[in-house]
């Protein structure tokens, strides 16, 4: 699966402007930020834990405008806990992003 990172990019590129190393660090603090969350619900062990991680992975996507990552975190909070399939997808996702 294959994802688009114009988003994530346009949104860095509207905060920082024309700084390299300023877009560096936002592109790394949102990676960081959304394979925390991804293992934070691979690692839930409860149905409310699995939806809070689903639901902040959701937020930081929407912050940066990412539709796909908003979706699947959509799917998450609408299917099984600890599903392996969408935790997948997210991940590959994110890995994307990269």
């Amino acid at each position: 699966m294959s994802f688009d990172s114009g988003p994530l990019d346009r949104y860095i590129s509207a905060a920082v402007g024309d700084d390299p190393a300023m877009a560096m660090e936002l592109r790394a603090s949102f990676m960081a930020s959304a394979r925390e969350l991804s293992d934070l619900m691979r690692r839930s062990r409860c149905d409310a834990n699995w939806h809070v991680a689903a639901e902040r992975l959701k937020s930081l996507a929407a912050t940066f405008g990412i539709v796909p990552l908003i979706q699947l975190a959509e799917v998450a909070m609408d299917g099984a806990p600890g599903d392996p399939a969408v935790l997948r997808q997210i991940n590959a996702a994110v890995d994307g992003f990269a």
